[in-house]
């Protein structure tokens, strides 16, 4: 259990290299990512774009894809991308809410 959660902080912490190219915002500080699960060398992740339809959503996650297969140990990686519940400006970082000056 621990070995995983180690696991899952990896994951989150890969996760911050992959930007939306839009908003030039990390996933994780816009608040995109909803679920990471570890198993062994599996991964799932949940995550969701800004706006339905985003012409970049393919782009995104092949890039968060590629970030957790760099980890070096993940075999099984799977992203999958969902709108429940829709994504909302209240799941802005502090951080990124400073740089989009809200």
């Amino acid at each position: 259990m621990i070995d995983e959660r180690r696991r899952a902080d990896a994951v989150l912490e890969a996760l911050r290299q992959v930007i939306d190219p839009e908003l030039g915002i990390d996933v994780l500080s816009l608040g995109l990512i909803y679920r990471v699960a570890v198993d062994g060398d599996a991964v799932e992740v949940d995550m969701t774009v800004t706006v339905p339809g985003c012409p970049m959503h393919a782009t995104i996650m092949a890039d968060a894809e590629h970030a957790i297969r760099s980890l070096g140990w993940a075999e099984e990686v799977k992203v999958s991308l969902t709108f429940e519940p829709p994504w909302g400006p209240e799941r802005l970082s502090p951080e990124a809410c400073e740089r989009l000056g809200r």
